[in-house]
């Protein structure tokens, strides 16, 4: 304990009390299908029923498809927090999503060409 009667908390720790508000304590592992790069697009633009200004943003920034991890980039909060906040969004309807395809060893070999293809086109611009 600090005998001086100074507050144990220091302004430099950021927003971490704001950040468990606007999640209400919750954490990105109600939905396991929605990760870092999953895509989102909104889907309807009215019918917003929550009033923290993230969510409007995330439908604002959501009229064009953004993977979470943009998402969370351009809003300036973390990653689970951000995932909470979607999730809440595509519950309400007003999100959509779409899971990202993982390759894997069993991937077609004409797959793999076109993604060779588009790697030289994006390396010869």
């Amino acid at each position: 304990m600090n005998d001086q009667g100074e507050a144990w908390f220091d302004e430099d720790a950021g927003p971490i009390g704001r950040l468990y508000a606007v999640t209400r304590g919750r954490t990105g592992r109600g939905r396991p299908e929605l990760d870092m790069l999953t895509l989102v697009a909104a889907n309807r633009f009215g019918g917003l029923r929550r009033t923290e200004p993230e969510y409007a943003e995330i439908l604002r920034l959501g009229r064009e498809p953004q993977s979470i991890a943009e998402l969370a980039a351009l809003l300036g909060l973390p990653l689970t927090s951000t995932k909470v906040l979607v999730g809440d969004l595509v519950d309400d309807g007003l999100l959509e999503f779409r899971e990202p395809v993982l390759l894997d060893q069993d991937t077609d070999a004409a797959d793999i060409g076109v993604l060779r293809a588009l790697l030289k086109g994006i390396q010869a611009l």
